[in-house]
């Protein structure tokens, strides 16, 4: 998938943190669910990991500056495989579909510019 045809490509802002994803079970250990909105559109990150389809629904721990982490789920939006040389294998956009709100704030502290990336 090329940048151009990359859905919502200036929606998801770039995570500028560690992150550690699984896929997601059935059962999720928040009693109360919310739904997320967009922080705007959603985030990407880049994975060396086997590429993931699209709509797969994951569990994410994103690990902050300041040694605290953040506990969401998000849902693959997209998947671009990128070349060689380039800083991982894959690029994945995720909507997030579970945060908290204080956490969509602590966050947006970790998010690349969006314009330092087409």
């Amino acid at each position: 998938m090329s940048e151009r045809t990359r859905p919502g490509s200036n929606k998801y802002p770039r995570l500028q943190a560690p992150v550690y994803f699984t896929r997601a079970g059935s059962l999720w250990p928040w009693r109360k669910r919310q739904p997320a909105g967009r922080l705007p559109g959603g985030i990407s990150v880049f994975t060396d990991d086997q590429p993931l389809e699209r709509g797969v629904s994951l569990r994410l721990e994103i690990f902050l500056r300041d040694g605290t982490n953040v506990v969401c789920r998000a849902q693959v939006a997209w998947v671009e495989t990128l070349p060689d040389g380039a800083p991982a294998r894959y690029e994945v956009g995720l909507d997030f579909t579970v945060l908290r709100p204080n956490d969509r704030e602590r966050l947006s502290s970790a998010l690349e510019p969006e314009s330092s990336h087409p």
